[in-house]
C-alpha cells in the first residue's frame, strides 16, 4: 500500500478561484470529490496533513481541516488513529460495473419534442449582469425595501390558513387587485373569477395550450416570435406554424393560407416580440374575425406594453373582444418588476376557466402564497402604478442613451427601424453580416445581445439578420462602450 503523502500529489493541481461563488473550503471539497470519483485519487492513498496541505496550497489550516472533516463525514475519506487521513478503501467496492451498450440498444437522448427544441433558447447564454442583455427590467430599481416590508407583514400576522394549498385559481385578493389594475391600465374589464394565477407567462402559455389543444392540433405563432412561448406549445404537443410578421404585426392572411384550421393563435399585439411593432387596428379586427369563423382562440401576450415612449400605451386586444370570448389575456410581472418572481396570470372567458384551473392544478403550476399575498398588497395599494411611473422615467433615459450611442458610435453600421415601446431595440446589420457568430463574439466580451435570426421558427424560410439590445437593465453610462465594442466586431 502506498502510504507516503507525496506518492499521489494530485492536490497540486487544485486551482482556487476568488470568482467562484463557492467558498475555498467548498472548492477544495469539490476538487477531492472529483478526484475520488474519477479514480485519480485511488482508495487507500494517504493525504498530507492539514497543516502541510494548507502550506502547499496557500490556504488556511482551518479551511483544509474543515474540508477533510466534511469529506470524512461524507465517506470519501477516513481518519486512522495516529496514522493520518486516507482515501476511503471501501469506495473501491462501491464503484459501478459499466456494461457496454450496443448502438442499436442505446436509449434515445430525450423525447422527440425535447430534441426538436435543442438550441432554441435565445436567452440561455446571456448573463443578466452584462450590458445590452434583453428581456430584463431595471433590477437595480426593484423596490427591495418596500417589497421586504410587505412580505414581512404577511409572516408577522401568522397566516396559518394561507399556508395550505390555497385557492385553485390563486389568491383571491391578488386576483381582485389585478382585475382593478387591468381595467384601469389596459382596458381589460374582467371579474376576479376570470383570472388564474400562474408561475410566470411561460406557465400561462403551457396551461392554455394543454387546456385548449389536443396533440397535433395546429397553432399560429409569430415568425419571428417569442421563442419561450414556441417551446411551451411544442412541449404541449401542438403543431406550431410560423406566421409572418410585418410592419402591421401578424399577417392574418398568411395565417389563413398556412393553417386556416388552427386551434390557437399566439400573438403579442401591443408590442410584438422581438420586432417591436404594434399590431394595427385592421389586423386586430381581422384576427378576431378569423377566430370567430374558425371557432379558435387567441393567446394575447401583453408582457411590457406599459412602457411606451412616444405616445400612450396601445389598448389590449382583449379590450376589443367584447362578448365573443375569443381572447385569453396573458400578463406577467417579469418586465414590470423582476422575472425572478415568477408571477403571471391568465384572464379568460367564463367557459374556459374550469379547463384552465384543472390543468393548472393537475400540472401543479402553483405560486407560493407569500409571493401572492405580497403582490396583492403591492398592486392593491397602488405601489405598482408608482413603480411603473418611476421605471418609465428611468427607461426613457436609458433608451435615449442607447440610441445616442448607436448614432454617435455606430458609424452607420447599426440601424434601428423602430423603438417606441418596451425594454429592447432591434438593430439591423450590414449586408453579409451573420448575427449568430457576432452575438457569440459579443458575449465573449461580456455583452449580452441576442441574434434576431434565432427567433425565427421556420428553418426553411429567410431569416433576417439583426441584434436585440436590451436597455432596461443597462446603466446609461455603459451604453457607449458596449456599442463601440460591437462595432469593432462588425468591422
Amino acid at each position: 500500500m502506498k502510504t507516503r503523502a507525496t506518492a499521489y500529489p494530485i492536490w497540486n493541481r487544485f486551482q482556487r478561484s476568488l470568482d467562484d461563488p463557492l467558498s475555498l473550503r467548498e472548492q477544495l471539497v469539490r476538487f477531492f470529490r472529483k478526484g475520488v470519483a474519477d479514480g485519480t485519487l485511488q482508495p487507500g492513498i494517504r493525504l498530507p496533513a492539514s497543516r502541510v496541505l494548507a502550506q502547499e496550497l496557500g490556504l488556511s489550516r482551518i479551511t483544509v481541516s474543515g474540508a477533510y472533516e466534511q469529506l470524512i463525514a461524507e465517506g470519501f475519506l477516513e481518519a486512522r488513529q495516529g496514522a493520518g487521513t486516507y482515501v476511503a478503501s471501501r469506495i473501491a467496492d462501491k464503484k459501478p460495473v459499466l456494461t457496454a451498450v450496443s448502438p442499436q440498444r442505446q436509449p434515445a437522448p430525450g423525447s422527440l419534442r425535447a430534441r426538436r427544441l435543442a438550441g432554441t433558447d435565445s436567452m440561455s447564454m446571456a448573463n443578466p449582469a452584462w450590458p445590452l442583455t434583453p428581456g430584463l427590467p431595471a433590477l437595480d430599481a426593484f423596490p427591495y425595501a418596500l417589497w421586504g416590508r410587505l412580505e414581512g407583514r404577511f409572516w408577522r400576522r401568522r397566516p396559518t390558513p394561507d399556508l395550505s394549498y390555497g385557492d385553485p385559481q390563486g389568491f383571491l385578493p391578488l386576483r381582485e387587485a389585478l382585475a382593478e389594475y387591468l381595467g384601469a391600465a389596459r382596458g381589460v374589464v374582467c371579474h376576479p373569477h376570470q383570472i388564474v394565477i400562474t408561475p410566470g407567462a411561460q406557465a400561462a402559455v403551457s396551461i392554455a395550450a394543454l387546456a385548449l389543444t389536443d396533440i397535433g392540433e395546429r397553432v399560429w405563432v409569430e415568425n419571428p416570435g417569442y421563442d419561450a412561448a414556441y417551446r411551451c406549445l411544442v412541449l404541449a404537443g401542438a403543431a406550431a406554424v410560423g406566421i409572418s410578421v410585418d410592419a402591421e404585426g401578424l399577417d392574418v392572411d398568411d395565417g389563413r393560407n398556412r393553417a386556416p384550421d388552427a386551434r390557437l393563435a399566439m400573438v403579442s399585439p401591443s408590442h410584438q416580440y422581438p420586432m417591436g411593432v404594434t399590431m394595427s387596428l385592421a389586423r386586430r379586427l381581422a384576427l378576431l374575425e378569423w377566430a370567430n369563423e374558425a371557432n379558435a382562440f387567441i393567446l394575447e401576450d401583453d408582457y411590457d406594453s406599459e412602457f411606451r415612449y412616444e405616445c400612450a400605451p396601445a389598448p389590449a386586444l382583449k379590450a376589443l373582444d367584447g362578448g365573443n370570448g375569443r381572447v385569453i389575456y396573458i400578463g406577467t410581472l417579469s418586465k414590470l418588476l423582476a422575472p425572478g418572481l415568477r408571477l403571471g396570470f391568465l384572464v379568460a372567458p367564463d367557459g374556459l376557466i374550469d379547463a384552465l384551473r384543472t390543468v393548472r392544478n393537475g400540472a401543479d403550476y402553483r405560486v407560493p402564497m407569500p409571493l401572492q399575498a405580497t403582490a396583492a398588497d403591492f398592486i392593491g395599494n397602488g405601489h405598482l402604478g408608482t413603480h411603473i411611473r418611476r421605471s418609465k422615467a428611468l427607461y426613457t433615459e436609458r433608451r435615449a442613451a442607447l440610441l445616442s450611442a448607436i448614432k454617435s458610435e455606430g458609424g452607420g453600421l447599426l440601424t434601428v427601424p423602430t423603438a417606441s415601446t418596451g425594454l429592447h431595440l432591434v438593430t439591423e446589420l450590414p449586408e453579409q453580416c451573420d448575427d449568430q457568430p457576432l452575438a457569440v463574439a459579443a458575449r465573449e466580451r461580456q455583452i449580452g445581445v441576442t441574434p434576431l435570426s434565432g427567433y425565427f421558427v421556420d428553418a426553411s424560410g429567410t431569416k433576417r439578420q439583426g441584434l436585440l439590445m436590451g436597455f432596461g437593465n443597462t446603466r446609461s453610462e455603459s451604453m457607449k462602450g458596449a456599442i463601440q465594442t460591437l462595432c469593432s466586431l462588425i468591422e
